[in-house]
């Protein structure tokens, strides 16, 4: 096929790319490239792009695709109470625009990036696909929003499909250290402590970008009928943890490290465990690879190679709020997260 990746720079696109690559599709990539300069270790080879910001996408850059993969977004809960209403604009509003345009102009799949974030405050039952949302954050209330918008635009010609992603980890060229494995584990490679911000008590279903890239490949590659207008929670049913429990996991593998809780450390709102046996059922084909302990010793090893440093720990590169405050402070971006630059 030949396939649009939206965010193709960013921390799971520049995984995904040489996958779909590697399995034969054509790849061009569109992304407004905020984290330029924040590449992790050698970094990878490039495909065709559009630089484009999500919102001033036109029917001329999507027309000739087969799909489309929609990974950009403002990325975490942090990055979406910055503003909220930005949130919504780009998450949201600017999710459904591409999606609208890319059934005008007849491409026929579209696979939206969405988050186990979206069920929120749930708890400790194990959710399926059809329970509830609490979200509780900007970003999670952004995403279920999209969702809910892009199931109206489903038809005989148009097919969007949900992948819920559980917490993410791994590394990657774009490498994120605001995502809870790879935080706990910079955290106690750099510092010698697994720095804990709450209780520990929270659950969270944690997938490798590798299988998420896995999941997204498998569905692009699907018959129609077994994944339209369809949602799928995206991670191993195994892999659901308590933070505290992912914390030991980590101090298990990196050697003189102790686990560390902030002094007004107490429960977080977000809390969830998710099912993710549907997209295996649906689609024997995926086969994730990955668990925790694979996952800490991946990374312990990349730090150790590229040597990182407590102040690329504590810095903006591997943050995406901070990179995004840092460009606002030097002018780069206006208020609005438009460049001034380019």
């Amino acid at each position: 096929m030949r396939v649009l990746v939206t965010g193709h720079k960013g921390y799971i696109g520049m995984v995904m790319v040489p996958m779909l690559l590697k399995a034969g599709h054509s790849v061009i990539g569109l992304d407004t490239n905020f984290y330029e300069g924040c590449t992790f270790g050698d970094g990878v080879d490039t495909v065709p792009e559009i630089r484009k910001d999500l919102r001033d996408v036109e029917a001329s850059d999507l027309r000739g695709f087969d799909a489309i993969i929609h990974l950009a977004a403002l990325s975490n809960d942090p990055l979406g109470d910055l503003n909220p209403d930005l949130t919504y604009d780009i998450n949201h509003k600017a999710t459904v625009r591409l999606a609208e345009i890319a059934k005008q102009v007849g491409i026929s799949r579209f696979l939206f990036s969405s988050s186990c974030s979206n069920y929120g405050a749930a708890g400790d039952a194990l959710l399926n696909e059809e329970a509830p949302f609490h979200p509780v954050t900007a970003y999670g209330i952004s995403k279920v929003r999209a969702e809910q918008d892009l199931v109206k635009l489903a038809d005989d010609n148009f097919s969007p499909i949900l992948l819920r992603s559980a917490t993410a980890y791994g590394v990657s060229p774009r490498l994120r250290l605001d995502v809870v494995l790879n935080n706990l584990t910079a955290s106690a490679f750099t510092t010698g402590k697994i720095f804990l911000k709450s209780d520990g008590t929270p659950w969270r279903p944690i997938v490798h970008i590798e299988d998420i890239s896995r999941a997204f490949l498998a569905v692009l590659q699907a018959p129609r009928e077994l994944v339209h207008n369809q949602a799928f929670n995206v991670g191993r049913p195994e892999e659901n943890y308590r933070i505290r429990e992912i914390a030991e996991i980590v101090k298990q593998t990196i050697p003189n490290c102790c686990i560390e809780f902030a002094k007004d450390a107490g429960p977080d709102k977000r809390c969830y465990r998710v099912d993710s046996s549907k997209l295996i059922r649906t689609l024997p084909e995926y086969k994730p690879q990955w668990n925790v302990r694979q996952g800490a010793e991946q990374l312990y090893k990349a730090y150790q190679q590229v040597g990182l440093t407590i102040t690329d720990f504590e810095g903006p590169k591997y943050k995406r709020i901070d990179q995004i405050k840092k460009l606002i402070r030097e002018g780069r971006l206006d208020e609005n997260l438009r460049w001034r630059d380019k």
